[in-house]
């Protein structure tokens, strides 16, 4: 009897060791990518009334980017940007329209006829007043990785701006400063999100993810044709 619960103490010892090794494992690979990627934040824009200060965009054009990545974070029912999304272009339109970046290249999901990130976000910027031949647009980015992979390859970015919320930029950075790209980010934080607690916990663990597949880069889903951003815009 003795020597079954010794045994059993024992099993229930390693366990524990194993489950806390494996969570300081995933918070402490979180902590490293969000402290990394922090690195490269230049300004994070955190009211709704805002203006991009000079000095921000001095900092920015001496780096010679040659776009502004604006990331995709969903659509509504009717097919218009939410929230989110929202943020990201009026931040991704004004850098451009101070002349921060020459080109932008829009990447979200179109994975399916009835989802279209796309249509929403460039109708946006044109709107904005940004000419055609100013704007890209990556129909397959499906995810971080498969964005910043896909700027990269298929439209053979060396240096950009990325716009997205803080909680996603120093994810969004690493994955492209692994993936061979200098990248910068410019946080767009106008509003606090609904739901915003729930995001901050999935980071955590799509920061491991992606950490792991910039070890390994696996290619995204589709790669394809090049479309290089020194070029025309692609439609």
């Amino acid at each position: 009897m003795r020597k079954k619960k010794s045994a059993g103490r024992r099993f229930f010892t390693v366990l524990i060791v194993i489950i806390l090794l494996a969570t300081a494992f995933v918070f402490g690979v979180s902590f490293y990518v969000d402290k990394t990627g922090d690195d490269n934040i230049v300004a994070q824009v955190t009211t709704q009334d805002f203006d991009i200060s000079d000095s921000t965009i001095r900092e920015l054009k001496a780096k010679e980017p040659q776009c502004i990545i604006i990331l995709g974070a969903g659509v509504k029912i009717d097919g218009s940007p939410t929230k989110m999304l929202e943020d990201r272009l009026e931040v991704g339109t004004a850098l451009y329209k101070k002349g921060a970046a020459p080109k932008i290249l829009l990447s979200g999901d179109n994975g399916k006829i009835e989802y279209n990130e796309l249509k929403a976000m460039r109708r946006y910027v044109k709107d904005a007043g940004v000419p055609d031949k100013d704007i890209f647009q990556d129909y397959a980015g499906f995810s971080t990785y498969e964005s910043m992979y896909r700027a990269k390859a298929v439209f053979c970015v060396k240096r950009a701006i990325v716009v997205t919320q803080k909680y996603h930029e120093s994810r969004a950075l690493y994955s492209g400063e692994k993936l061979g790209i200098d990248v910068w980010g410019v946080a767009s934080d106008q509003a606090v999100y609904h739901g915003q607690t729930m995001r901050d916990l999935r980071e955590v663990v799509a920061r491991d993810k992606d950490f792991i597949k910039c070890i390994y880069k696996p290619e995204p889903t589709f790669l394809g044709e090049q479309i290089p951003i020194t070029g025309e815009g692609n439609i």
